[in-house]
């Protein structure tokens, strides 16, 4: 199926790094990858990913799960460290299935037998890197919510504490000790803050902006 405009506009904004300490290797997926239209960064080291890695763009992450100094398990484990949410392709070799299937359990997304097939590799790149855009929007969507709710003051954060467990003008009036009219203007207040027309969109927005930052599911 041929991909289309919008689908290949947004992933040309991403980035698939490709950390591998064997030349040959990082230089045939660049070019497979760079091939199907994809921005590339080449990595020879797990440190040369942390230098090169862009947090302003979605992409994924193609790892040799066998690298001097700090192996793809190690990795794994300082990504999450760093809240860094980059899908993981895991390369191996035959002797390393085991641990491929270990990097499986802790996350990555999948995970490639030496030699692999080209295709199915980029079929496998392509929809980890659209799963990125999906994180990407949803942090952002997060950030930029919570920073609209810092705009409020401390009473208006009480009114809209309130509003979204559904209480009604006159029980936050009585619970905060002030009229039904001054509700009424914190609640336009809150409204206008937050970019939304409605209490139900309020309520619907805060209760999906409400837990962590990110889930994997």
């Amino acid at each position: 199926m041929t991909d289309s405009v919008d689908e290949r506009n947004a992933r040309a904004d991403t980035i698939v790094y490709i950390v591998d300490d064997n030349s040959g290797v990082r230089h045939s997926l660049s070019l497979l990858l760079q091939s199907a239209g994809l921005n590339t960064v080449s990595c020879d080291s797990v440190q040369a990913f942390f230098d090169g890695y862009d947090s302003s763009r979605p992409g994924c992450l193609i790892l040799d799960i066998r690298m001097p100094k700090m192996g793809g398990l190690e990795l794994q484990k300082k990504l999450a460290e760093e809240n860094i949410h980059l899908p993981t392709i895991i390369i191996t070799g035959h002797a390393d299935v085991l641990l491929a299937v270990r990097a499986m359990k802790a996350g990555a997304f999948e995970f490639f037998e030496k030699p692999f097939n080209d295709q199915l590799l980029l079929d496998s790149v392509l929809l980890a890197i659209d799963k990125s855009a999906e994180i990407f929007l949803a942090q952002r969507e997060y950030v930029d919510f919570h920073d609209r709710v810092e705009l409020l003051s401390a009473r208006e954060r009480e009114v809209m504490d309130l509003l979204v467990r559904g209480q009604g003008a006159k029980e936050i009036a009585a619970a905060l000790g002030i009229s039904s009219k001054t509700v009424d203007v914190h609640r336009g207040n809150i409204l206008r803050k937050i970019q939304v027309r409605s209490v139900p969109e309020l309520i619907l927005l805060t209760v999906k902006h409400s837990g962590p930052l990110f889930s994997p599911e």
